[in-house]
């Protein structure tokens, strides 16, 4: 994995020397960077050193942050953690941008060895339109090179070479899709190998985005607090723009206006079922026609109710009223914040990797025993 990942000294002094000594990062969503530094010894935590660039006060809160880690039985969870942080915080503590759960975490991570965003070489893919087929068959292949060590951690931008439903992977096809509406408006449905639910897309009137990354570096974060960890770098790019937004559990990013987005994720298991890779795709709502939506989505109101909104229209705000701006200036700027954060080049595509997803375009995501797998 040359050029691939670039570990932490103090990591690879753990890994190599056996040492008791581990380090931790949590970007708290929508906050403060934690960082934890602690030992453990004799499978409890010790020394433990918090920092980061939160506001705390009092000032003796950190010390007694650090305090209550001190002695705590090595497999303790984050909500564990944190509950013992809160027990002993001076009254009247006041957390800006950090959370006792936050710092919980950045402790699990720290000794799951996860690895941090800047730990790796990010690739940006960004190619010409494909097929819908396609871009299910590139997210596998792509995130399977990434576990098999083979592909940097890597962003892919979609172009949409034809309108789309794209149905979650345990999905009902005829739950989920109008065959007669889907026929009308020429609408290819596929089926994604992540859960979730369907979404509707149209050229030039969506955004979407995968992210394959190693599994180390969502080492520590149960599944729902991974969706956060992975969706919080769109979430800066947006309020660069302008737009106020946050993650809403469980794979929604919304605003006041509503929401924007849906996530799903994957996980793929490595080589000879070692450290895998996780899949994680965005689709956003740059111009959403909701009433071509409505025609082709059959949307119960079991679904609306769960959202609290009466009408399906109003589940989805697109992105171009709220930013002003040009779906591709939208793209660019979010390109450039990831670059700006983590590092990114530009790749593409190996002819290998475009090989095996066509092939598995027609064998699997083109194929009706597939798509209607869950009828």
């Amino acid at each position: 994995m040359i050029g691939i990942i670039r570990r932490r000294p103090s990591l690879l002094l753990v890994e190599l020397n056996g040492g008791g000594s581990v380090h931790g990062e949590y970007k708290v969503p929508g906050g403060k960077l934690v960082v934890v530094d602690l030992d453990v010894e004799g499978a409890v935590l010790r020394h433990a050193r918090v920092a980061g660039d939160f506001f705390l006060e009092p000032d003796e809160a950190l010390d007694a942050v650090n305090h209550a880690l001190e002695g705590a039985p090595a497999d303790t969870d984050a909500a564990g953690l944190a509950a013992r942080i809160d027990a002993a915080l001076p009254e009247g503590t006041v957390m800006y941008g950090l959370t006792s759960e936050g710092i919980g975490i950045a402790v699990r991570r720290a000794l799951a060895h996860a690895t941090d965003w800047t730990d790796y070489d990010w690739q940006l893919i960004h190619e010409g339109p494909q097929s819908p087929a396609l871009h299910m068959a590139l997210d596998e292949v792509l995130t399977m090179e990434v576990a098999a060590g083979r592909r940097a951690p890597t962003l892919r931008v979609w172009e949409w070479g034809a309108p789309s439903v794209i149905i979650g992977s345990f999905q009902s096809l005829r739950n989920e899709v109008d065959p007669e509406g889907a026929a009308r408006h020429g609408i290819e449905v596929v089926r994604r190998i992540s859960g979730g639910g369907a979404m509707f897309v149209e050229p030039g009137n969506t955004i979407t985005y995968s992210l394959s990354v190693p599994e180390a570096l969502v080492q520590g974060l149960s599944f729902q607090d991974s969706y956060a960890y992975l969706d919080d770098w769109v979430l800066g790019a947006l309020g660069d723009m302008g737009i106020k937004a946050w993650y809403q559990p469980l794979n929604d990013i919304a605003t006041d206006q509503g929401k924007i987005a849906g996530a799903a994720q994957k996980r793929v298991v490595g080589p000879g079922g070692g450290p895998g890779a996780v899949l994680h795709h965005v689709t956003m709502s740059y111009d959403i026609d909701a009433d071509k939506m409505l025609e082709v989505l059959r949307i119960g109101r079991e679904k609306l109710s769960d959202k609290g909104t009466k009408s399906a229209k109003k589940r989805v705000d697109p992105l171009r009223r709220q930013t002003g701006l040009a779906r591709e200036a939208v793209i660019e700027r979010m390109i450039d914040s990831f670059r700006g954060r983590y590092g990114l080049v530009d790749g593409k595509v190996t002819p290998k990797e475009l090989a095996r997803a066509q092939e598995l375009a027609r064998s699997k995501f083109g194929a009706p025993e597939w798509t209607a797998r869950v009828p």
